[in-house]
């Protein structure tokens, strides 16, 4: 094992976009890196021509900067490093634990079928170990385009995983890997030892589900007699119906959930606590705590399960971390999107959208939800919730509105405690509950029947527009009538 300063890497493939489960494992050697004063690095998995795309390079990188995972150094693209691979694999190819292979596919095909049917392992059954130098040397001169396998040595593999402990597989169970394509592309069993150790990675914390390919890939680096890292499987992350969470079977971009209104915070801090946990009774973290904090000794061996409702209560708690003036500056844009105001209108207005941010975050899941449940501060198109207006308006109720819009239009001063004591006394003097006039006003001036409380509310639309959507609301009521 190396002593050498953290190094830990995220190596993406651009064949889909960046899903939460490989955004839970950049965060995992983020914090493991940032807590021990090491390095985080990226490299693009990108040598599968036929799977790769690489206009999807561009929308990974967005979500790991987004989250708030800033890498160090370049990034490294595996597409790039084909003569350092085609070096390394002479070099393994001298090992002696190494030799071409020149079956046809029909030929591994019957091979199989002829061991499914002898009920033996589905293993490559080494018809061309024994090849003499001089038999694959004429065989390459006539064309033919061998494969480069493996020979797995006798006895068994061992690493001690940061995860699960011990753990050990028989080698014989292993099958003599292919290395290197008919093209002399390389394998990536083969292309990730050569990276890791060139780029001097100490620790790999990826998915457990790449339990076996680890070892095949330690056969590797004892054959070039390489320092291993240090190995750590951590938990799958599960969709609610169990399965693996995976860009194939159509799970989120991480990129959606920022327009979904997601705080990169809240992501990290609920994916964080997937597989690994802080030993607390707390839950809601800021990105510089976790990294205080992480101790690769508390990492859970269970698969976890991601649940959107879950991230929706972490997202709420990190919403009312943030101050008004920072929710502004993220839903200013949101609201000219949403054709609601307009740039100018916002920056000459930035008091009032923090006074309507102020009042509106308390609920808020979602960075988004202020917009969608706060479109009535900015415009309003004097259309009623349906159901509270059959509820709440009628002709008795407007005439509480048109008597209260005339109370409310003479104060000298539009604050919430003179609000509240105008409604209280006419309320008092038409004998009847404060509710019959609270519920009717909430709908007149915002549309809906929930919302902050009235007179906060009241007192943020201000006087004028308050009083004319009372009597709008009156008008409404009347000639439906």
């Amino acid at each position: 094992m190396t002593s050498n300063p953290v190094k830990v890497r995220i190596a993406p493939s651009p064949t889909g976009y960046l899903h939460v489960g490989t955004a839970r494992t950049a965060i995992f050697n983020y914090l493991f890196a940032k807590h021990n004063a090491g390095e985080f690095v990226v490299r693009i998995e990108d040598t599968d021509l036929e799977r790769s795309k690489p206009e999807l390079i561009d929308p990974i990188l967005s979500a790991l900067k987004w989250l708030g995972l800033e890498w160090d150094g370049e990034i490294v693209f595996q597409s790039k490093r084909s003569e350092l691979y085609a070096d390394y694999l002479q070099k393994f190819i001298q090992t002696g634990q190494a030799y071409y292979c020149f079956c046809s596919q029909e030929e591994l095909k019957a091979a199989r079928e002829k061991a499914k049917a002898e009920k033996k392992p589905l293993m490559y059954n080494r018809k061309c170990l024994g090849l003499s130098a001089d038999e694959v040397q004429a065989r390459i001169k006539a064309g033919e385009k061998p494969v480069v396998r493996v020979k797995i040595p006798d006895g068994g593999t061992s690493f001690d995983d940061m995860v699960s402990g011990r753990i050990t597989r028989q080698n014989e169970e292993i099958e003599d890997f292919i290395i290197a394509r008919s093209d002399g592309s390389v394998t990536y069993n083969f292309a990730v030892v050569v990276d890791d150790h060139d780029m001097g990675i100490t620790h790999v914390i990826r998915g457990n589900d790449h339990v076996t390919n680890t070892f095949k890939q330690i056969i590797v680096y004892e054959a070039f007699g390489f320092d291993l890292p240090r190995f750590g499987h951590v938990p799958l992350i599960l969709r609610p119906d169990k399965k693996k969470v995976s860009k194939r079977l159509g799970d989120k971009d991480v990129n959606e959930y920022q327009g979904e209104g997601i705080l990169p915070e809240a992501m990290v801090n609920y994916l964080s606590l997937l597989g690994w946990s802080p030993k607390t009774d707390r839950d809601i973290y800021t990105t510089e705590e976790l990294v205080t904090i992480f101790n690769d000794a508390n990492f859970n061996a269970s698969n976890a399960v991601f649940d959107e409702e879950k991230l929706l209560a972490f997202n709420q708690e990190h919403i009312q971390k943030k101050s008004d003036h920072d929710l502004a500056v993220m839903v200013a844009p949101m609201l000219v999107e949403a054709d609601l105001t307009t740039k100018y209108w916002l920056e000459t207005r930035w008091e009032y959208l923090r006074s309507v941010i102020h009042l509106l975050k308390g609920r808020a899941q979602r960075v988004s939800d202020i917009v969608t449940r706060g479109a009535y501060f900015f415009s309003f198109d004097y259309v009623y919730d349906e159901k509270a207006a059959a509820k709440h308006f009628s002709e008795e109720s407007a005439g509480y509105l048109e008597e209260l819009a005339q109370r409310f239009e003479a104060l000298g001063q539009f604050t919430t405690d003179a609000l509240e004591a105008e409604l209280s006394r006419l309320a008092e003097e038409k004998d009847v509950k404060k509710g019959k006039i609270i519920h009717p006003t909430r709908l007149a001036v915002s549309g809906g029947s929930v919302g902050p409380g009235l007179f906060d509310l009241l007192a943020t639309l201000g006087q004028s527009i308050v009083v004319e959507r009372m009597r709008k609301a009156v008008d409404y009521i009347r000639n439906k009538s």
